[in-house]
């Protein structure tokens, strides 16, 4: 894993471990001359989307967590949502979900720290088994991700068997274990198309996302089925908010995400993953951008993007805001509240995200195309 150049690179096996006493309490921190140098070159990054009245709030964790990080030899996995201040000023690697998991795969980390939810901690896990997962928070779960169990799929499965069952990768360990192939919202199109050929059939169960479900179906000829689960955060999108931004912000570029309702992908100009998202304001560079999805990913892309104006019509992630400098710092600190799998429910899982990883890579993020029709994804009867 490349690190991030403005954070010390880890260096020493458990350096430290077990010794929380030699560390303050977060509450205990403070700011002084030494922090404020340390971390000025990060209230510079951040200045446009972090309040200067805050940062003397924010700098002393900052500072504490990127030197613990050393001691411990960790690395701190921010997702895509966190916060600014934890994405761009502690994060050793950022990105979506299962960019994280093989990033820490290939870091020479002894722990990890995952800035997110527990399904991404528990995806770390299973693609490196070998390392000491810590998640900052126990509050930090998934309303998609609760939306589905094991034993669900498995009835599925005898509902269904002759159809392949493609699991999002916001999901349990438990779920993925139960599953044929995982996917992400950047390759779920190219996920569904390829196994429902291996499997020689026109028809394929994507779970358990039905907005991300549909959306695919209108991009394939694969006939798809699904499951009735949601991100709380994207099912609230409604096309009539689009079109009101529309007409307030007629020359703003509209983004969205595809776990939004199909009409809402329909009325936006461009529709993809948070990676592809990114990638779109990067490459296209509009004067005004307004993202359709969490409220943190507007600021996490405007630090990147100076020249684009952001409009902010977004929604809060409860699960992702259980995330903070001082539950990272705790976390490390103390090497509190770490994830397991199962062995055997973690190599079943590993092989489904294996399968997914197996297929050919795409160099740049795909788009769905907002044009096409919007098509019906059935819900499977169990």
């Amino acid at each position: 894993m490349k690190s991030n150049p403005d954070h010390p690179t880890p260096t020493s096996r458990f350096a430290g471990r077990g010794h929380a006493s030699a560390w303050p309490e977060a509450r205990e921190l403070g700011y002084d001359e030494g922090v404020r140098a340390r971390t000025e070159h990060l209230l510079e990054r951040v200045a446009d989307v972090v309040p200067q009245a805050e940062w003397p709030l924010h700098a002393p964790l900052i500072d504490a967590i990127n030197r613990l990080k050393v001691e411990r030899n960790a690395v701190i996995l921010a997702h895509n949502y966190m916060t600014p201040e934890i994405f761009h000023c502690v994060g050793d690697a950022t990105g979506d979900s299962l960019k994280l998991a093989q990033l820490a795969a290939e870091s020479d980390a002894d722990i990890i720290v995952q800035a997110g939810v527990h399904f991404m901690a528990e995806t770390a896990k299973i693609l490196a088994p070998e390392k000491t997962v810590l998640v900052p928070d126990l509050r930090a779960g998934c309303s998609l991700a609760a939306s589905i169990t094991g034993a669900d799929v498995r009835r599925i499965r005898q509902a269904y068997p002759a159809y392949p069952i493609v699991t999002y990768v916001n999901t349990s360990a438990e779920v993925k274990a139960e599953s044929d192939i995982c996917c992400t919202s950047s390759n779920a199109v190219q996920v569904v198309e390829a196994v429902a050929g291996q499997w020689g059939t026109d028809t394929a169960i994507l779970i358990p996302d039905e907005y991300l479900a549909k959306n695919v179906a209108s991009q394939t000829a694969v006939r798809i089925l699904t499951w009735k689960g949601a991100c709380e955060v994207h099912e609230r999108f409604t096309a009539e908010e689009i079109a009101q931004l529309r007409s307030e912000h007629p020359d703003a570029m509209i983004i969205t995400h595809p776990e939004c309702p199909p009409d809402v992908l329909k009325a936006a100009d461009f529709a993809g993953s948070t990676g592809a998202m990114a990638a779109f304001v990067r490459d296209q560079a509009p004067k005004t951008a307004i993202l359709i999805t969490e409220c943190s990913m507007s600021d996490n892309v405007a630090v990147e993007n100076p020249g684009t104006r952001f409009i902010r019509p977004c929604n809060l992630c409860p699960h992702m805001k259980t995330i903070s400098l001082a539950g990272i710092y705790e976390s490390l600190r103390r090497l509190q509240f770490e994830v397991n799998v199962d062995p055997d429910v973690a190599r079943r899982a590993r092989s489904s995200v294996q399968a997914m990883l197996d297929l050919p890579g795409s160099e740049k993020p795909p788009a769905f195309d907002t044009r096409r029709p919007i098509t019906a994804a059935d819900y499977v009867a169990v």
